[in-house]
């Protein structure tokens, strides 16, 4: 026996839809790529992403086919999404910060039709247009007045292109399972790899991001995303935010600590979402101008661990702190660290013990930790194991590849390492390829530069395994110090040394100029292997 309920398919537009409806005054507000501020709404964004249809369709984009966008978080932007998604064609997002030559392998791969891209890009996609034979047309985001001389096929403003389009237009009802986004893996291991949404699995999870325990704003909220459209749906807020009515203040290209407090600061933000670099230029900027942000509720980081003396620098302001760990194929929420009981009433190191973690999945995601033989493993916050996740957002395959990615149970391994404890709040200690296997232990390199990080002289750090002839391998400390400040190999070890086991403690400590990044920010720890691919620890004997 069925339900008699109606079939209403969850589609992506529908959300802009409703935002629209019953929160069409509520403001959307941009620092635009041309420089002023922007002010809009969601009635108009609404509006606006008809005429993306409208405009799409006219130039032949039809249910299926892909359209990218490589931008920065803007209202023209989120119109771009509901406009794409509305006609059941594939918003693919971009990341500018790739290699040129990497872009156009993407964009081939996906085989987009029409580009929309920032004033930013075009002269980075102007050097690899002729390696894109799949692009018709590209869509400059910006009027008529800022339009940049280019070389770009068949380009256009954004603003002339959508004014040719009335509007009278109305989206329709498909299945829910169609595709509506598509994100690429950073591909820090061999190609990048496509992750393809449907709009059941966006909807899905941007009423996850809406749980309190999750991003959980209201309509009385304002929520700033650091984090950008590009970053696997900017962790869903591009759909949750407008599902809830939610104030949306976008940071266009200005990510820099001083343009990041001006708009939390005079649009009273209330949340906002970002890795730890933005966080960190944030704070630097507020303790060197003196500054405060009383409207401030909630920070949630994500992308790569947040130190401890970043989380408590933002709790001793009084701000709630929700350490958040996902990935692209996760759409990309998995956890986050929010207290529940019995560790509400915790203060002080106990407390930050806590944020620390990754914390705990919100309904819609499903945990387990393995050996490598595929068997789980005790959830009592000391196993390591390998993270594998299931649900309705998860992946279950990649965009044109054949190869299988779950396993038995249906689960599919993140790459991570981690422990999840008897309340399970998870904790990853390592990417499976970067573990450090000494003397058939683990030893996790997440936490060693966390602690390094902790230095006052450190500005980041990272940690990689190097062969030794009696350990297998053992750990070395990769130190970029903060500018105009000094400290010696030994002062490193010593503020390190009680706070972990011995056996833990690095071998050695290497100073270097910067340490590499991926175009998501996290540490790039290949090329830190390759850089220190001759290096031998002093004394080592077997």
């Amino acid at each position: 026996m069925l339900g008699l309920m109606q079939d209403w398919p969850l589609l992506c537009h529908r959300i802009i839809e409703h935002a629209a409806k019953y929160h069409g005054t509520q403001e959307v507000v941009t620092r635009s790529v041309e420089g002023p501020i922007y002010r809009t709404n969601y009635a108009q964004i609404h509006a606006r992403a008809l005429k993306v249809s409208q405009s799409l369709q006219r130039d032949g984009i039809k249910f299926g086919d892909r359209v990218a966008t490589i931008a920065w978080n803007t209202w023209r932007h989120l119109e771009s999404w509901y406009g794409i998604m509305g006609i059941g064609a594939i918003c693919h997002t971009v990341n500018p910060r790739l290699f040129p030559d990497q872009i156009a392998w993407i964009i081939n791969h996906a085989e987009d039709r029409i580009v929309m891209v920032d004033t930013t890009f075009v002269p980075m996609v102007e050097k690899v247009a002729d390696k894109m034979p799949s692009v018709e047309r590209y869509v400059i985001n910006t009027d008529r007045a800022h339009m940049p001389q280019t070389t770009l096929k068949n380009a256009i403003s954004y603003e002339e292109w959508i004014a040719q389009s009335d509007g009278d237009f109305a989206w329709k009802d498909f299945d829910e399972n169609t595709a509506a986004a598509m994100c690429y893996t950073s591909g820090t291991t061999g190609d990048p790899k496509g992750v393809l949404y449907s709009h059941r699995s966006n909807v899905l999870h941007a009423l996850m991001a809406n749980c309190r325990d999750a991003l959980g704003t209201s309509a009385a909220d304002t929520m700033l995303p650091v984090v950008p459209l590009f970053h696997a749906n900017s962790w869903g807020i591009a759909f949750s935010a407008p599902s809830m009515g939610t104030k949306l203040v976008m940071p266009g290209p200005k990510l820099d600590g001083a343009s990041v407090y001006e708009l939390l600061d005079t649009e009273k933000v209330t949340y906002t979402a970002g890795v730890p670099t933005v966080w960190l230029m944030l704070l630097n900027h507020m303790a060197a101008n003196n500054l405060k942000l009383p409207h401030l509720r909630m920070v949630v980081c994500g992308g790569s661990a947040m130190p401890r003396s970043m989380i408590k620098s933002f709790v001793d302001m009084g701000v709630e702190v929700r350490h958040a760990w996902g990935m692209t194929e996760m759409s990309p929420l998995g956890t986050l660290a929010t207290l529940k009981p019995p560790f509400t009433e915790l203060q002080g190191e106990q407390r930050l013990d806590i944020l620390q973690t990754q914390g705990y999945p919100p309904y819609g995601v499903q945990m387990k930790i393995t050996d490598d033989a595929g068997k789980e493993l005790a959830w009592d916050g000391k196993t390591f194991g390998r993270l594998k996740v299931s649900g309705p957002a998860v992946s279950k395959a990649y965009f044109r590849l054949d190869t299988n990615i779950l396993d038995e149970q249906g689960y599919f391994d993140t790459g991570d390492v981690a422990t999840i404890d008897p309340h399970g709040y998870m904790r990853i200690t390592d990417r499976s390829k970067d573990v450090i296997k000494s003397g058939g232990e683990w030893i996790s390199s997440i936490d060693l530069e966390n602690l390094a990080v902790g230095h006052p002289a450190v500005a980041e750090a990272a940690v990689i395994g190097v062969r030794h002839p009696k350990w297998d391998e053992r750990p070395l400390l990769i130190v970029q110090l903060k500018q105009g400040q000094k400290a010696s190999r030994e002062d490193i070890l010593e503020f390190m040394d009680g706070k972990i086991a011995k056996w833990w403690m690095p071998d050695d400590v290497a100073f270097v100029d910067g340490i590499p990044h991926t175009a998501t920010g996290k540490i790039l720890k290949t090329a830190l292997r390759d850089q220190f691919k001759s290096y031998s620890f002093p004394n080592a004997a077997a």
